[in-house]
């Protein structure tokens, strides 16, 4: 896998996202009921030409292909790719999983009959090229679809906990990911190419304690695995209490029951 299909400035992202590995998979099993919501409404069938971008390692893939789509993958963080591949190869599911950059994505115009994403191209660095990718990429008729983190929820709260642990960011500043979470930051990015509907959802993270979330979140998910690696000692251990703090804020008798609201849009190519 040549990492040329990557454009030189998400090459950066790509460590950081590909930093887990495998570990990943934890992170996308903690979102699987979100994740299905969208493939769900998306209606796969048997035959279809489905296009998974920013795949992780490929759960939102492996759902669509177990529908019986014809699936391709796509990500920057080889990785990423590497274990979507191996996870797919366990569950004997033939995907195609492919290096590739959301914001130029490899494949010719009107390419797929499904093209989805779930918490997956709202992080690409220029929303309006990934949002014009998707559209070009998916035949007339043929569906969309997204979930996507709102800037009113509890990842984003998450995300503002470990923003002072950040290098500042470059000026002007890129756009928040998070925008992709409202309906009005969607339709900006997609109605002239989808005609769009909406749903919302909650799912919810489940584990023992905060200090069991930030192991798992140390493990399996990118950013927060590479911030914590770029402190020194005392800044990580503060950035461990602030991060254990915040999760132990949803906790109930049986442990860490935070819920996490999402967006999940649909379109269909006009």
């Amino acid at each position: 896998m040549s990492t040329s299909t990557v454009q030189p400035h998400n090459a950066k992202a790509a460590g950081v996202w590909g930093s887990a590995g495998a570990h990943y998979d934890r992170i996308s099993r903690s979102i699987g009921d979100a994740i299905d919501h969208c493939v769900v409404r998306l209606a796969p069938a048997a035959g279809m030409r489905a296009l998974d971008v920013a795949t992780g390692t490929g759960w939102a893939a492996r759902l669509l292909a177990g529908d019986g789509a014809r699936v391709t993958g796509v990500d920057i963080a080889a990785d990423l790719i590497a274990a979507a591949a191996a996870a797919a190869d366990r569950a004997r599911l033939e995907i195609d999983f492919r290096l590739g950059d959301a914001e130029a994505l490899p494949f010719e115009d009107a390419s797929f009959d499904i093209v989805a994403s779930t918490f997956g191209v709202m992080f690409a660095s220029r929303p309006e090229a990934a949002a014009a990718e998707l559209a070009r990429v998916c035949r007339r008729g043929g569906r969309i679809g997204l979930a996507t983190w709102p800037t009113e929820g509890t990842v984003h709260g998450l995300f503002n906990v470990m923003k002072p642990y950040l290098a500042p960011p470059a000026s002007p500043p890129p756009p928040s990911p998070f925008l992709w979470g409202s309906r009005e930051r969607i339709r900006e990015l997609l109605d002239a190419a989808f005609e769009l509907r909406f749903e919302t959802g909650t799912t919810t993270l489940r584990e023992p304690s905060g200090s069991a979330v930030w192991d798992l979140f140390l493990a399996g998910y990118g950013p927060t695995r590479a911030l914590a690696a770029s402190l020194d000692e005392s800044r990580r251990r503060q950035l461990r209490d602030d991060f254990v703090r915040y999760h132990d804020g949803f906790r109930s008798e049986l442990g860490v029951a935070m819920p996490r609201e999402y967006l999940v849009s649909i379109g269909t190519r006009r």
